[in-house]
């Protein structure tokens, strides 16, 4: 980490995921590949479960690498809109409660979703697939590795794109948070709220534009410009709102490990991090 003019640069990944919620590795493996990667600053953003972090933290001292408190958390608005928060201080109230009602909504959901692979002739045991998730909190990603190694599908990506993440799957989704919600839980245990990947959202400029002074207006502190999938041409248009809305610049991989998200790695960009502080 160096300092550039009044700003603290780093080589920072601040989105990844780890087996506490739908990665590969655990959160001490996920750090360890981390530094290997060039990773100065890594936030372990698994998804509506902090129960990695102390974990990921002890291996970031062991390693030598900063690791910051993290989580994502889907909003009821748009099924890809996705806050994450960073940064959040310990002992906090609101995220470990609303990660409650999340993660109790996620363990009904299962048997909505066997059902649902049932009536598509995908002949799932719902033991495997608990099997898989190791005690932790079922999630797609889980289900869809279990049909990759029984046949169903070729690879992860095509059990999404032809069963999980389709309109009709819509209809048993899960209960999630509003935008406003996630922001304000994550601010209330001092963490900062990032929108995730916009590109996903699949909105032209403009519409993003208002969604942005909407979520600025609810209190969002940050937008994720730097993401693999982004093009240089997003990449700029997201730049230049989050300067229109003084929102702090993001970057993250959103690594799952090879096994989920093959294309994906551990990917550092160098940005300035006072703002994680």
């Amino acid at each position: 980490m160096v300092h550039q003019g009044d700003e603290m640069m780093a080589w920072a990944d601040l989105h990844t995921h780890s087996a506490a919620s739908d990665g590969q590795y655990s959160p001490s493996d996920l750090v360890r590949k981390a530094q290997t990667a060039g990773v100065e600053v890594l936030a372990l953003t698994d998804h509506d479960t902090l129960s990695g972090t102390e974990e990921a933290l002890c291996a970031g001292k062991a390693c030598g690498i900063r690791v910051v408190r993290g989580i994502e958390l889907g909003a009821s608005e748009h099924r890809y809109m996705h806050i994450l928060g960073l940064g959040m201080s310990d002992g906090g109230k609101a995220l470990p409660a609303l990660c409650d009602r999340l993660q109790r909504s996620r363990n009904e959901r299962k048997y909505r979703m066997i059902t649902f692979l049932h009536e598509k002739g995908i002949d799932l045991s719902l033991e495997d697939v608990e099997r898989l998730a190791g005690g932790r909190v079922v999630a797609r990603p889980h289900f869809a590795q279990v049909m990759v190694q029984q046949g169903y599908v070729s690879c992860v990506r095509e059990a999404f794109d032809r069963y999980l993440d389709t309109e009709e799957y819509q209809k048993i989704e899960r209960f999630k948070a509003s935008a406003e919600v996630c922001i304000q839980a994550i601010r209330a245990d001092g963490g900062k709220a990032v929108l995730a990947h916009p590109y996903q959202l699949e909105w032209d400029t403009e519409k993003l534009d208002r969604a942005l002074k909407t979520l600025k207006t609810a209190g969002l502190d940050g937008l994720e410009c730097w993401y693999p999938r982004h093009t240089r041409q997003m990449t700029e248009e997201f730049l230049a709102l989050a300067r229109k809305y003084e929102l702090f610049v993001s970057a993250g991989s959103d690594f799952h490990g090879e096994r989920i998200k093959p294309d994906i790695r551990l990917q550092p960009w160098n940005v300035n991090v006072d703002w994680l502080d």
